[in-house]
């Protein structure tokens, strides 16, 4: 199947909408032994795409922050895919509720 292909499958299979961020925000991240401070290039409920040379491995578990309007975001995640020099897409395993809502509070502004 071809890379466009892929991709319009995977896009299929989303559970929520992705919204691109061209200004990329910043997330704090640890995780493999690592803490890092680095840009995110895509944000849904449920993941975000973060931008960094070395991703880690698939599978990897992180603790992830990140500032909205309405305060920080904290959440527990997994690197679903990863792509040298590009970065990781990683899918949020654990946030409390009113993560949750500052999130979803965030996309629906986001979306308008």
């Amino acid at each position: 199947m071809s890379e466009d292909g892929t991709k319009a499958l995977a896009d299929c299979r989303r559970r929520y909408e992705r919204i691109d961020l061209p200004k990329g925000p910043q997330v704090a991240w640890q995780g493999g032994g690592k803490r890092v401070v680095s840009r995110v290039h895509s944000l849904s409920m449920g993941g975000l795409f973060i931008i960094t040379e070395k991703p880690l491995d698939t599978g990897t578990t992180l603790k992830l922050m990140f500032d909205v309007p309405d305060g920080n975001v904290e959440a527990m995640a997994i690197v679903r895919t990863c792509n040298p020099g590009e970065g990781m897409g990683v899918q949020f395993s654990k946030m409390n509720q009113e993560d949750r809502a500052r999130l979803d509070k965030l996309l629906r502004r986001l979306l308008r």
